[in-house]
């Protein structure tokens, strides 16, 4: 009697979850005209475009090698430079910087055959605490974050191909280009006006 009860439940729940569109973390409804791409990077082997193949990969996207054919038959995603920079979050009584704010910026673009160019792009923030007395540990705990910074922003890039659609829909040839500023871009350091002073 009450193995059936249970299976009721357990069926109950699949209808549920896939009635309201529930998707495993980390997964997108890629639109269906881009379920097959063209991974276009100028570097192919980096840990950035290994880090979206993967993503676009969990996300069910055929991804089509274009070594030598110019394929125009197929949508293209032309990976864009990875630019990280970190701002000065907090300092220490002495002046020394406590705490970082980084942040990685990802550009893409978005070529649709006869269609038009979509510019795509997301940004990702962590905050890292800078130990002067363990400089070893630091960098191998900056090296974490840093991938798994990559890892987020991968993952929010192919859920900006949704937006692609949307503009599809909508007839809009191309997206406004976004003028997203890093931090830390063409200085080594910028402090940030909110840095908070620590004992």
């Amino acid at each position: 009697m009450r193995h059936p009860i249970i299976r009721l439940f357990v069926m109950l729940a699949v209808v549920i979850t896939a009635g309201c569109g529930f998707h495993p973390r980390g997964t997108t409804q890629v639109p269906s005209e881009l379920k097959t791409l063209i991974v276009s990077t100028g570097d192919p082997y980096g840990p950035l475009a290994r880090t979206v193949r993967q993503q676009l990969r969990i996300n069910n996207v055929t991804i089509v090698e274009d070594s030598k054919q110019n394929r125009t038959d197929i949508p293209t995603l032309r990976l864009g430079p990875e630019l990280s920079g970190r701002d000065t979050a907090s300092v220490f009584i002495s002046g020394t910087t406590a705490e970082y704010q980084l942040v990685m910026t990802l550009t893409a673009q978005v070529l649709l055959p006869g269609k038009g160019l979509y510019p795509i792009s997301t940004t990702v923030y962590r905050s890292f605490f800078d130990n002067p007395n363990a400089a070893l540990a630091k960098d191998a705990e900056q090296d974490l974050i840093t991938q798994e910074m990559r890892q987020r922003a991968a993952e929010q890039l192919v859920r900006k191909l949704l937006t692609v659609h949307a503009a599809q829909i909508n007839s809009k040839e191309t997206l406004p280009a976004s003028t997203i500023p890093v931090p830390g871009q063409g200085s080594q350091e910028v402090p940030s006006s909110s840095a908070t002073s620590l004992q």
